[in-house]
């Protein structure tokens, strides 16, 4: 069985007070690694027009690109280079959309099916990565669905900066996914509520409380929280790490060692242990989680 991922891989700038540094990046990049680890049967598809990227992926024979047009490209600046959970980002704002027809393309060539994939995990980069068609194509399967709900608040402004804010079909994505992946600052976006971060509840987006939705709420180095419309309340301590050398993907590990913990049969609170102590390795490293 297969787990899929989907979502474009970027060129990023990372800039860490004054130093600064070129690489890959996008949130399925960083996910790929932390599966070949946990659960090495996955696909990454992803999108881009720079061909080489796919190059540095942890294994090309479990990586698809669908050829664009344009790549997307990040600047990630980390203005005080002691306090990591303090980003500034700014994008080109590719629009080079994942279309149903895409996928289609690709599942056929590979044989996929709601038979022999056992999830989907969505990781747009921007509100224009994966559309409502495509969400809907996905929901077809009848298959979990694992979303990052970062990108599909992530809206161009001006100067190439990108502005948060919510995503029209919001209802639609808390409607199928079987869990949606967001940090503190995510949730008072789409909450909607004057309030601290601190002090908004999952309650106060004021959705239908009938779906069953797991949100898994991440906070940076003061932990995480998983919670849901029916009463679940789990808090996930932070692990420390002493040598922190790059915070770049580090939330997209959290996701991938949640989902793997999760579908290899454990239960919330494990995985989110598990995923806070993988974040918290990637953090020693330059780049994706590795065990060197």
């Amino acid at each position: 069985m297969t787990l899929v991922l989907i979502g474009p891989a970027c060129e990023d700038l990372i800039i860490i007070g004054n130093e600064k540094s070129s690489r890959i990046g996008g949130a399925s990049y960083f996910q790929s690694f932390v599966y070949e680890e946990f659960y090495d049967d996955y696909i990454a598809i992803v999108n881009a027009q720079n061909t080489d990227l796919i190059n540095e992926f942890p294994d090309m024979s479990k990586t698809e690109l669908i050829l664009k047009d344009d790549t997307h490209y990040f600047i990630n600046e980390y203005p005080d280079k002691d306090n990591r959970d303090i980003r500034k980002q700014s994008t080109n704002f590719a629009d080079i959309p994942i279309l149903a027809d895409d996928l289609k393309a690709i599942f056929n060539n590979l044989g996929l099916n709601e038979d022999n994939i056992d999830a989907f995990v969505i990781n747009p980069l921007n509100s224009n990565d994966i559309p409502l068609e495509t969400l809907e194509y996905l929901n077809s399967f009848n298959l979990p669905i694992f979303i990052s709900l970062q990108g599909f608040l992530r809206f161009k402004d001006k100067d190439n900066s990108m502005v948060l804010k919510s995503y029209e079909d919001l209802d639609y994505i808390f409607n199928i996914a079987e869990a949606i992946f967001l940090d503190e600052k995510e949730l008072k976006i789409v909450s909607d509520e004057d309030k601290s971060d601190s002090k908004i509840e999952i309650q106060d987006i004021g959705f239908d409380e009938k779906t069953n939705t797991i949100f898994i709420i991440t906070n940076g180095s003061k932990g995480s929280r998983i919670t849901d419309f029916k009463g679940i309340n789990i808090k996930i301590d932070s692990v420390k790490c002493d040598n922190i050398v790059d915070a770049t993907g580090c939330g997209d590990s959290y996701m991938a060692a949640f989902i793997s913990n999760l579908l290899n049969g454990n239960d919330l609170k494990d995985s989110g242990d598990f995923a806070s102590l993988i974040a918290s390795k990637k953090l020693e490293f330059f780049g994706p989680y590795r065990t060197d």
